[in-house]
């Protein structure tokens, strides 16, 4: 097998008494989209954060290409595009200020900011946006300003935590259809809470639940060996067990 592009390692995120995270390991390969499925509640937004470097683990360990993350952060995180929940962006600046904005950020080379700026537009259909201030683009199209500036610099890894959320139908579909394009290239994890996004999306699902991953499979080994609506069932199984929970 490939190295991995992301290896985490019995990641553990403790609040005192609390494991909000509990001992989670995975990998990932390039050209891969992992769906990181759970409900709200479930660990999946800590996991994000710790894998991108913004909120360290208790315990365990974390590999970005190889790197390890908490020794030589800088280093690591030059391989990551992050996308949180809540798209970091300047309203009051033009999609194309913001974009080398981010360009710098991730330390893209000053002659090569404006063509990683023109390709991220092209992959993420904002072409004809550049000039608009970010404040005027409806909730979708900021969205995908928010994936453009996640991938900018061409990293290995995408992570996207929860992309649709806020979306309306037609604006849900673009940005699947743009995360699909994105893991012929790129190594992606999409976090999320609903089931079709996993379905329609990913390669291989992850369920998380109360701290813990209780499901790991292909989307195509799964309905092999046990039908079309088993991951439905056991995401269902575990929203109602932990809506039933004290």
């Amino acid at each position: 097998m490939p190295t991995p592009t992301l290896s985490a390692h019995n990641l553990v995120r403790a609040y005192g008494p609390h494991t909000a995270v509990d001992h989670v390991s995975f990998e990932l390969h390039r050209g891969e989209v992992l769906g990181f499925l759970g409900p709200n509640g479930a660990g999946k937004s800590t996991t994000m954060q710790m894998l991108t470097g913004n909120l360290a683990p208790t315990a365990g360990s974390i590999r970005i290409c190889g790197v390890d993350l908490l020794e030589h952060p800088t280093t690591a995180k030059a391989h990551l595009g992050y996308l949180p929940e809540t798209p970091p962006l300047y309203r009051d600046l033009t999609v194309d200020e913001f974009l080398a904005l981010a360009a710098r950020l991730h330390r893209v080379a000053k002659g090569e900011i404006a063509a990683a700026v023109a390709r991220a537009k092209e992959r993420c259909g904002l072409k004809k946006a550049g000039k608009k201030l970010i404040a005027s683009l409806s909730k979708g199209y900021r969205q995908r300003v928010g994936i453009a500036q996640a991938i900018v610099h061409n990293p290995q890894v995408v992570i996207l935590d929860e992309p649709t959320v806020g979306l309306d139908p037609l604006q849900i579909r673009e940005i699947r259809s743009l995360i699909r394009e994105l893991g012929g290239e790129h190594s992606v994890i999409l976090s999320t809470h609903i089931l079709p996004e996993v379905e329609s999306t990913c390669d291989r699902v992850q369920i998380i639940n109360d701290g813990k991953l209780v499901f790991q499979d292909t989307l195509s080994s799964l309905q092999q060996r046990m039908g079309s609506s088993s991951l439905e069932e056991v995401f269902v199984q575990l929203v109602v067990n932990e809506e039933a929970a004290p």
